[in-house]
């Protein structure tokens, strides 16, 4: 990390940097090695990182070479492996979910997958960024209490910050007793037409360095999240339905994105669908969101998963931070067999 900060100094980085795992056979901690190997490429040290792996790449198998046997490994073994290998002061957000939407490296020259079965995972690094505030949050379910006290919001930034751009939600453990009334608490007071929310449901979230999470009971509920923030952010999101289920109506929807006129350099993409969707909803054709999502924009990453419930809608913010808006009535956010495309610009560089 010394050899990293020197280079820091000389290095006037202002993209995200990105590291991807390919799928590949189930191996001792694969994700942790892979994202060690490229950590030793980075030229800036990360502030905030994002991993999202898939569920088999936490709970598979895998060789103990003391017993030299078979044991399944733990989560939380892995987490803390990745954790390891990051500055102690970057926040790192980790979730677990049923299949990935990976850029191979983050690198324009490879195209976008939509990796539905075996072990995959990515990792984002962000660096400081000037003009951009980018932090953490996270509320759970208190099983004392049915309402939300709202009051947490403005602690975690999201709230009465006139430079809050975009706000990624994360919902996890699903399944439990409440959460989606507890979901609709979080995604309702935020459903403001002056930022965007993208998201879905993932199967749980394995690390945030701002609190002990392995304290808490493993059945709770929550939500987990990225907001950016800075005038400089500029975003757009479009909504795929049902409705959407060939090559033809997957490109319209990305026109739509485009039209919105994003800058294209400096930006991410975000692809959150849900598990019955894929080759599945597309009669057996595979990678036909991203792909579709590549024809247009080439140049820009694209990453995400598959998960349990979509959050999103059709919505985008300007450069002169404007709302191009038909209506005045609040948004659906949360949906079942779609797919959420976004895009978030970070700045252009100097």
């Amino acid at each position: 990390w010394r050899e990293c900060a020197r280079r820091t100094l000389r290095t006037r980085q202002r993209v995200a940097w990105v590291s991807a795992l390919e799928p590949g056979p189930a191996e001792n901690h694969a994700l942790v090695r892979a994202l060690a190997r490229e950590l030793e490429k980075v030229h800036v040290l990360p502030q905030t990182v994002l991993y999202i792996a898939d569920a088999e790449t936490f709970s598979g198998h895998e060789e103990c070479h003391e017993q030299k046997k078979a044991r399944k490994r733990n989560s939380k073994e892995t987490a803390l492996a990745l954790e390891k290998l990051l500055p102690k002061r970057c926040q790192v957000l980790g979730l677990v979910t049923p299949g990935i939407v990976v850029t191979p490296m983050g690198s324009s020259s490879n195209q976008p997958q939509e990796i539905e079965e075996g072990e995959a995972g990515f990792a984002l690094l962000f660096p400081k960024i000037d003009g951009v505030k980018i932090h953490t949050f996270h509320f759970s379910k208190d099983v004392k209490n049915r309402v939300f006290d709202e009051s947490k919001f403005a602690e975690a930034g999201l709230k009465n910050n006139p430079d809050l751009r975009v706000v990624l939600l994360f919902g996890y453990n699903s399944w439990k007793t409440g959460a989606t009334r507890f979901l609709h608490q979080i995604v309702n007071p935020l459903n403001e037409k002056s930022i965007i929310l993208a998201g879905g449901q993932v199967e749980s979230f394995t690390s945030l360095t701002s609190e002990n999470i392995h304290a808490q009971p493993g059945d709770a509920c929550g939500v987990v999240g990225l907001a950016f923030s800075g005038p400089q952010i500029q975003s757009a999101t479009v909504l795929l339905d049902q409705d959407v289920a060939d090559e033809r109506t997957a490109e319209a929807a990305m026109q739509r994105l485009k039209a919105a006129n994003i800058p294209e350099h400096n930006t991410i993409g975000f692809m959150f669908a849900c598990v019955g969707r894929g080759y599945r909803h597309y009669k057996t054709k595979r990678n036909m969101e991203a792909d579709a999502f590549r024809k247009f924009f080439p140049n820009v990453p694209l990453f995400g998963f598959f998960g349990h419930g979509e959050i999103g809608c059709d919505r985008i913010v300007t450069g002169n931070f404007v709302l191009r808006e038909c209506n005045d009535i609040k948004d659906d956010l949360l949906h079942g067999y779609t797919t959420v495309m976004t895009l978030i610009h970070l700045g252009s560089t100097k």
